[in-house]
């Protein structure tokens, strides 16, 4: 269950990450409510899974899906430039959290 929390909570910090960047220093009300919603949700959501898996792996998982996300998306619908060799660099953080997961 840890594990799923985790991923959801890591999810949540690309909406956040997103919203605050769409928020415009916190002068649009929209994407600062979601950033305000998203962000401790995605937060208690860490601290939970951490109560039962390591804090470095729980953190290095968490960033990394939600760095990889927030990327993702940037490159699909933000203007982001997309490149062979960031999507490959991402797909290697993608990869790297599996192993994390699968070595835990």
């Amino acid at each position: 269950m840890a594990w799923l929390i985790l991923v959801i909570s890591g999810v949540l910090e690309a909406v956040w990450a997103t919203a605050l960047g769409r928020s415009e220093g916190f002068t649009r009300t929209g994407p600062t409510l979601v950033f305000g919603g998203a962000l401790i949700l995605s937060m208690s959501g860490l601290a939970w899974a951490m109560r039962t898996l390591p804090v470095g792996t729980a953190y290095a998982v968490w960033v990394g899906i939600g760095a990889s996300l927030t990327v993702a998306y940037a490159m699909a619908f933000g203007g982001e430039q997309a490149s062979l060799l960031k999507i490959a660099l991402v797909l290697g953080i993608v990869g790297c959290v599996i192993g994390l997961k699968l070595i835990t």
